[in-house]
């Protein structure tokens, strides 16, 4: 039975490309695209005052954690740490145009600012580059619906990732912990100058950093205790990097004063006043005083354009992904929205940025209603940058390396690690393997061979497809039924062939012979031109062995890759209702083939098998 056209085996269905764009071009002018792209559009109307405080307070605090993390991102990045600042502001304001999840705050991070740090060399001109840079391609990505693009990075590599750039940041500050000087680059780098330099640890800074870590391990459990200030405890929780910090200038600044000896290691003088609008730098100069075209810094920022904009996407769509409570989330106008806060900071002298894990979480807590509250934490950024920038050249070192080292202990998703271990062994592979890279070698190319390991796992399943042999008898014929599924590639066609001849020659070996092959297609969605040209081989391979080959109720789309291929091979091609009539209609011609091929046997046996399948492809379509 062939209930289609027999020409749509011929003639390739060809999507309406025109009709497409037409569709996009006319959707892009709709009011809902419009309120889709701008999301401020739909919330904006229906904005109650009375959210108006809830997102006052939850900006207010998000923003002085963000002060203190800006601060310590900055020094992890290698620059001076008001760049910390330049970079905590402005992402919030741009947010609220933009984004779709109320609870991100979008700013530095611990894992960019580890990033940027091997390729500034303490040059903020490329750090301020690459947000520009980073912005233009994930708002490029967003406009072409390329959010999809996050699924190929599975949870093992992300876990892996984070466990490393956790281990880089936090071992980056264990000598500033005990107030010993050093420039290090790696996990190996810094314990190795922290041990060989362990006879320079300042007691005084050793204390505070120690203390201070304690303090803060400590107060992020004050939630947990039970009592009747629950609601205290929890903005002492939430606010503890802010309070560390104030005791820090407190002591650095009351033990100074009176004193010409150094306390404590400082932070030192910050430069006062708001940042600069200017257009980000496309040349800069290097520490000979020579001028580093656009070209050349590129060149120096090397795989750090492409795996920045990456992480940064990342990162910020699985922290809206977390809030989401169960709603869509959509990946493409998020990156739309993180790439215009990176596109505008960068004109503020920021470094790449992008949603912050701690901060989004702080802001939950604290009962945000809507992204409003990232512009509240933006005005006590720059606040601070205008009246409290000379108050933070008292801030010890040690206090700050507390903060980062609090802040990357908790970032490490223990229960995550747990669960792959659990869930499927094999997983630990590409978690092991993006961790040792990222530590051993560098985050960037670390995470590109995780990806790349994960990639071989997923190569490795679709050399073997959904593809099952078992031998059957009907009616006196020996047969061979191959039932498969799913969409078959080139990386399958190989073993799709092999496989089948290895059964049929097996089977010679034994007593029985198998004259038959029937390949079930129905379950088939698409194959490319290597997998029809590996079935036209087949076929050619069976008939040396004496035995047909018969593909049997395949999807119309992938039988008309085979026949657009070579015409002759309509031949392989059975469509019927139900299996017995299959080997019914097989049955009848079998018998009144005999005949003809002792009748050709004089002519040559090729003439009969020609015969045979072109008498059955005759009968299926009747």
């Amino acid at each position: 039975m062939c209930d289609f056209n027999e020409d749509e085996l011929y003639h390739e269905r060809l999507p309406n490309v025109c009709g497409a764009m037409g569709a996009k071009a006319r959707n892009c002018c709709s009011t809902q695209t419009v309120k889709n792209m701008l999301p401020i559009c739909s919330w904006l109307p229906g904005y109650k005052l009375k959210y108006l405080a809830v997102d006052f307070l939850a900006g207010m605090t998000v923003g002085l954690t963000a002060i203190t993390q800006g601060l310590a991102y900055g020094v992890v990045a290698g620059l001076p740490p008001v760049y910390g600042l330049y970079s905590a502001f402005m992402g919030g304001f741009i947010y609220i145009i933009f984004g779709t999840c109320k609870d991100i705050t979008v700013g530095p991070t611990a894992i960019l600012s580890m990033m940027m740090y091997s390729h500034l060399n303490g040059n903020p001109d490329y750090a301020v580059l690459m947000c520009f840079l980073s912005g233009c391609i994930i708002v490029v990505l967003g406009l072409l619906n390329l959010g999809v693009l996050v699924r190929y990075i599975s949870v093992p590599v992300t876990t892996g990732f984070t466990l490393a750039a956790a281990l880089n940041v936090g071992s980056g500050q264990i000598s500033n912990l005990f107030g010993i000087q050093s420039n290090t680059n790696g996990f190996l780098d810094a314990w190795i100058t922290f041990f060989s330099h362990i006879q320079e640890t300042r007691r005084n800074d050793a204390i505070l950093g120690c203390c201070t870590l304690i303090v803060l391990l400590l107060m992020r459990k004050l939630t947990a205790l039970k009592c009747g200030h629950r609601q205290l405890l929890r903005y002492l929780a939430l606010s503890r990097n802010v309070l560390v910090v104030f005791v820090g200038i407190l002591l650095c600044y009351l033990l100074s004063r009176n004193s010409d000896e150094m306390i404590f290691r400082m932070t030192g003088a910050i430069t006062p006043g708001l940042p600069p609008f200017r257009l980000p730098p496309f040349q800069t100069e290097d520490d000979l005083g020579q001028t580093v075209s656009f070209n050349g810094m590129i060149s120096n920022l090397g795989a750090a354009v492409a795996t920045i904009p990456l992480l940064s996407i990342l990162e910020s769509i699985s922290i809206a992904k977390a809030f989401s409570k169960g709603k869509i989330v959509d990946a493409s106008q998020e990156m739309i929205a993180l790439g215009m806060c990176n596109v505008f900071s960068s004109f503020f002298s920021s470094m790449p940025i992008t949603g912050s894990f701690t901060r989004s979480a702080i802001n939950n807590a604290s009962g945000v209603k809507t992204t409003l509250g990232g512009a509240f934490t933006g005005i006590l950024v720059l606040m601070t940058l205008a009246l409290l920038t000379s108050t933070f050249a008292y801030i010890p070192k040690a206090t700050l390396a507390a903060i980062i080292i609090a802040a990357m202990i908790f970032m490490v998703e223990y229960d995550k690690i747990a669960e792959i271990w659990r869930a499927k062994k094999r997983d630990m592979v590409p978690f092991v393997a993006t961790a040792a890279s990222c530590v051993f070698w560098s985050l960037e190319y670390g995470m590109l061979v995780g990806i790349a390991v994960n990639a071989l796992f997923i190569l490795e399943k679709s050399t073997t497809p959904q593809f099952e042999l078992t031998t059957q008898k009907h009616n006196g014929i020996e047969l061979c039924l191959a039932e498969l599924k799913g969409s078959v590639d080139y990386t399958a066609a190989e073993y799709l062939k092999s496989t089948t001849v290895a059964r049929v020659t097996e089977e010679e070996r034994t007593d029985s012979s198998i004259g038959l092959v029937i390949i079930k297609g129905d379950e088939i969605r698409s194959i490319d031109a290597t997998v029809a040209l590996n079935i036209i081989s087949l076929r050619d391979e069976l008939k040396l062995l004496r035995c047909e080959l018969i593909c049997w109720n395949w999807n119309v789309a992938a039988a008309g890759v085979v026949c657009r291929l070579q015409k002759q091979a309509r031949a392989m091609f059975q469509f019927t209702k139900s299996f017995a009539d299959l080997i019914e209609i097989v049955t009848a011609n079998t018998g009144s083939t005999n005949s003809d091929q002792n009748a050709s046997e004089g002519n040559g046996g090729a003439a009969g098998d020609s015969t045979r399948l072109d008498q059955i492809a005759c009968d299926s379509s009747r």
